[in-house]
């Protein structure tokens, strides 16, 4: 075979391998973009909830979706808690306003103003920081505070806690988080 066809089939060679490297990589960069999101349509991230939402409004729960659930994934589970409490310029704690674990993989969301029998079926209930099952909204004794909606991708299926603390169903969740999720936002009275 002459030199320059040689060189050309190298050349050739050369670049089909550099064009299926680009592609391998973009197919790559592309799953990593398609990752576990938790949002809200009632409150932009980091924006204000709305006063319906508080102990000044009504005191429901916003509605809340998600997407790009992890591969295994068998259950979901669901924290909303305020860092901010009780001053944000001096925070001594981490109110927690609802728990809810056990939600099954296959659910899209939950709708606004969720009632107990409108969950997803399985979905058990934690305790807040009000020693109640059931979301509690927004109630900054002072200051604007941030509201942390945290959402756990889990690898089982949890056993019945009976309406766990946050902090009991942390310990529960220990090496079965496959992913988390966070949407937040802010209330000042």
């Amino acid at each position: 075979m002459p030199r320059q066809a040689i060189s050309a089939s190298l050349r050739l060679l050369f670049l089909s391998s550099l064009l299926a490297a680009s592609i391998s990589g973009l197919a790559a960069e592309g799953a990593q973009t398609m990752s576990f999101k938790l949002k809200s349509p009632d409150f932009n991230e980091h924006g204000p909830i709305a006063k319906t939402f508080t102990c000044d409004g009504d005191d429901i729960s916003p509605a809340l979706t998600w997407s790009g659930i992890p591969p295994n994934t068998k259950t979901l589970a669901l924290i909303v808690d305020d860092p901010d409490a009780p001053d944000p310029k001096a925070p001594k704690m981490t109110w927690v306003h609802w728990v809810l674990y056990n939600i099954p993989a296959s659910a899209p969301g939950l709708a606004k103003a969720v009632r107990d029998e409108e969950l997803p079926p399985a979905t058990l209930h934690g305790k807040n920081d009000w020693k109640k099952i059931g979301y509690r909204g927004p109630c900054p004794p002072t200051g604007k505070h941030r509201y942390f909606h945290k959402l756990y991708a889990l690898d089982i299926e949890l056993p019945d806690l009976n309406e766990p603390t946050k902090a009991e169903l942390e310990q529960a969740m220990q090496g079965h988080i496959l992913d988390k999720a966070e949407w937040v936002g802010t209330y000042e009275r």
